[in-house]
């Protein structure tokens, strides 16, 4: 049974930082590729960070480019969204996703078929 299990969220304020977990079990996690979306009432769906676990080969979307990073722990099974100078705008439910093998889209929602609960960033001005 596949397992995403996000943890880490919680309330900061402007300028702030916070890191998410991600940790995966149930499938082929050292083959596969990992990323964080978020989403947030009246927006859509984001793509904000995403790593190709074989490869270590990462994308940042542009909105958080220079104060997000996404890691790697593979003893752990792990994947981790260390998230700085966090802005109101940031304010989302985050999700963890995987799906096995590489993708030429990694910020796309749709090439993923795993996917957590999400846990809630708050971040207050």
């Amino acid at each position: 049974q596949v397992q995403l299990v996000e943890s880490g969220g919680g309330s900061v304020q402007a300028g702030g930082s916070l890191r998410l977990s991600c940790a995966a079990s149930g499938y082929m996690y050292s083959r596969s590729s990992m990323g964080w979306f978020r989403h947030s009432p009246g927006k859509e769906r984001e793509g904000v960070a995403a790593i190709y676990i074989p490869g270590r080969s990462t994308s940042i979307a542009a909105s958080v480019k220079g104060r997000f990073t996404i890691s790697q722990d593979n003893a752990k099974n792990t994947v981790y969204l260390q998230m700085n100078s966090l802005k109101p705008e940031d304010t989302a439910r985050y999700y963890c996703a995987a799906r096995l093998g590489g993708s030429w889209s990694p910020l796309r929602a749709e090439e993923y078929i795993y996917w957590g609960q999400g846990t809630q960033v708050t971040v207050s001005s």
